[in-house]
């Protein structure tokens, strides 16, 4: 029976590596959801959804499943989950891999701005000196947007994957599920009227099309910048998680 391997995920990274583990006889993988999606994309292997309670929770389940290893394969952003699991992983003796992929870098033509956070991203659209009523789209989550209901005189386009009601009158959501290619995102952009883009580094090729579509229309992008990485082991790529992987269960 092949080793049980738990996945944090929610994201493509994560989705792919289980798609390898399961494909290739390496592992039997678990990916464990936060459940803020109510149709999330299919994965490979078995799927648990919802939170663990803290690092206690996380280390408990870990030994009661008898799993072999944990990769962190959440947000890049996500790094309350990523401390969380590498406590968890201590705590309950079990090999732990981060994997984290790649930030965007800016080209010669991209308008970047760095903020630390969304308040920060908030106030760098306030200083563009955008006309009245100038629409930006905010490429973020829908619990990550408090701070832009504050700026004036700016109208707001959120994306969400699931439908919801828009979180303040001048914000207007559109529902969409990516990969999103960069003719569709321009589409998107022109048809929003799109004057500025709000965003965090994310990194990831599903999401770069929005920022090709951007360069491309020559709009500003608020670039929020990447909080610093989980503790080591930490990998960039699915690749280098599956060799990781099959050393340790090979042992």
């Amino acid at each position: 029976m092949a080793d049980r391997v738990l996945i944090l995920g929610g994201t493509e990274e994560a989705r792919a590596l289980a798609a390898a583990l399961a494909g290739g006889g390496i592992a039997a993988p678990v990916t464990a959801l936060a459940g803020r999606t109510a149709e999330p994309a299919a994965v490979a292997g078995a799927v648990r959804i919802g939170g663990f309670g803290g690092p206690a929770g996380l280390a408990e389940h870990l030994r009661d499943g008898g799993y072999a290893a944990l990769v962190d394969a959440t947000h890049p952003f996500a790094r309350q989950i990523s401390a969380h699991a590498a406590e968890a992983a201590r705590t309950a003796a079990v090999p732990r891999l981060a994997l984290v992929r790649p930030a965007w870098e800016p080209g010669a033509r991209d308008r970047w701005i760095e903020a630390a956070d969304e308040a920060g991203a908030a106030a760098a659209l306030g200083d563009l000196g955008l006309p009245g009523e100038s629409a930006v789209f905010l490429a973020l989550g829908r619990q990550r947007v408090a701070a832009f209901a504050e700026v004036p005189g700016l109208r707001f386009v959120l994306r969400t994957v699931d439908p919801i009601e828009p979180p303040w009158p001048g914000c207007r959501t559109v529902v969409g599920r990516g990969p999103f290619d960069e003719a569709a995102e321009r589409t998107l952009l022109e048809t929003e009227s799109v004057a500025a883009m709000a965003c965090r580094n994310s990194g990831g090729g599903s999401g770069r099309a929005k920022l090709d579509a951007a360069r491309a229309l020559g709009l500003p992008v608020v670039m929020i910048r990447r909080p610093p990485p989980p503790e080591p082991p930490v990998v960039a790529s699915v690749a280098e998680a599956t060799v990781w992987l099959s050393e340790r269960l090979r042992r």
